[in-house]
Formats: structure tokens, C-alpha cells, sequence
């Protein structure tokens, strides 16, 4: 059995994180996305029964129906974007450190796309320095999670390790303490992501709609 995080003890309100209440996290997201883009379509759809001459404005709502999602996707996709911190000497070091943790191929892919894959028991995780994606089993959907590592000086790839380390302690923890930014489709976090990151995403879904190697368990994506 895992240890649990300590950092769960700031968070002693959340309900700790496992598969049911991640269905119902993106059930959630979905609902309040239906509720907030369903009446601006129906409101299209309506001005143009009454007053064909309103087509301008029935665009408008509908356009309003499709930027509502994409404002969430964004602020989802937001949480793995690079923050730029740390000078080149410190990071080379903490590259190295990090490397240590992870197989050949999960280094290859964190430099191309500066995200570190890690397959765990709630689907598979994309590690970036202040937040992770969790990419679902089927790879259809993945769930945005904002987590930052107490000590904002330190270079981008040491907060990655920090990041991964307590993901690979205690996954549902993990979960439970970081901050879920969106939920929904994989699509729409892809495109909101920067084109060098869509890559990593991609890897994500092909190893999560595949099945898993055995009991599901935290371990590496890309085993050394």
C-alpha cells in the first residue's frame, strides 16, 4: 500500500480521488458545458424562426455556443505551458536528476515536448513543471490538473521530478490535491495545446486505449 501525501492533510475537505468520482468529475464538466452553450443555440435557432433578417445575430450566439468550451479547453490545456523559470546551469543539472527517474523513451518524449509520461492506475499522466494532463483509459478524455511545487525557483525539470515523485507515491492523492482545470475531450485540449506538446498527448491516448500490461499500478510509462 502507498503512503499517503502529506499535502493531503491542506485538502481535508476533498473527498480523496478514485474512479467513481473521476466518472463523476467529468460528468460535472459536461453538464456545465452543455448548461452554458444549449440556450445560446436555442436562442440561434429560435431568432431564425422568428426574424430570418436576425441571422446575424443568430450567428453571434452560436459563436458564443462554440467559444464557451474552448475558453475551458484552454484554461485546461494552460496548466502544462511552459513557465520559463530557472537559469541553464541549474537546469542541466536537475535534466540529469530527472532523467535518472524516468526510461529513454519518457526522456526523448520530455525533450521534445517538455512533458514526462507516466502510466498509473487512473490512466496516463503527462508531467509538466506546474501541472499535469490525465489521460483517460480509451484515450478520449482527459482531466487538466493545476499542482504547483512549493518552491517556485527552482528549474523546470527539478518541479517535474517533484511533481512525478509524489504522482508515483500516492496517484490518488495526487489527484486529490492538485487543482482539476477542465475535464472533457482529448480533442479539445489538443488544440489549445502548443503544437511541440501535441505529440506527447498523442502517445498519451495510443498507450491509454491500449490494454493494460497487467494490474494497473503507478509505474513508468517507459520502463529503463
Amino acid at each position: 500500500m502507498t503512503e499517503a501525501l502529506p499535502e493531503l492533510a491542506g485538502v481535508y475537505w476533498r473527498p480523496r480521488v478514485d474512479e467513481r468520482r473521476l466518472g463523476h468529475a467529468a460528468g460535472l464538466w459536461t453538464l456545465t458545458t452543455v448548461a452554458h452553450t444549449v440556450p445560446f443555440i436555442a436562442a440561434a435557432v429560435l431568432l431564425i424562426a422568428l426574424q430570418p433578417l436576425a441571422f446575424p445575430v443568430s450567428l453571434m450566439a452560436l459563436a458564443h455556443a462554440w467559444i464557451i468550451p474552448e475558453l475551458y479547453a484552454q484554461r485546461g490545456a494552460n496548466v502544462v505551458r511552459p513557465k520559463g523559470r530557472g537559469g541553464s546551469g541549474p537546469e542541466k543539472v536537475a535534466l540529469g536528476l530527472l532523467g535518472d527517474l524516468v526510461g529513454h523513451a519518457a526522456r526523448e518524449l520530455h525533450a521534445q515536448t517538455g512533458l514526462v509520461p507516466e502510466r498509473g492506475a487512473l490512466g496516463v499522466w503527462l508531467v509538466g513543471e506546474a501541472g499535469a494532463l490525465l489521460v483517460r483509459p480509451g484515450g478520449r478524455s482527459v482531466h487538466c490538473y493545476c499542482v504547483r511545487v512549493p518552491d517556485p525557483d527552482l528549474p523546470s525539470a527539478d518541479r517535474i521530478a517533484h511533481l512525478l515523485l509524489a504522482l508515483r507515491a500516492d496517484e490518488h492523492g495526487f489527484a486529490t490535491v492538485a487543482n482539476r482545470a477542465f475535464a472533457g475531450a482529448r480533442w479539445r485540449v489538443r488544440r489549445r495545446l502548443p503544437a511541440g506538446m501535441r505529440p506527447a498527448l498523442e502517445r498519451a491516448a495510443e498507450v491509454a486505449a491500449a490494454p493494460a500490461p497487467g494490474p494497473p499500478r503507478a509505474a513508468s510509462l517507459a520502463a529503463p
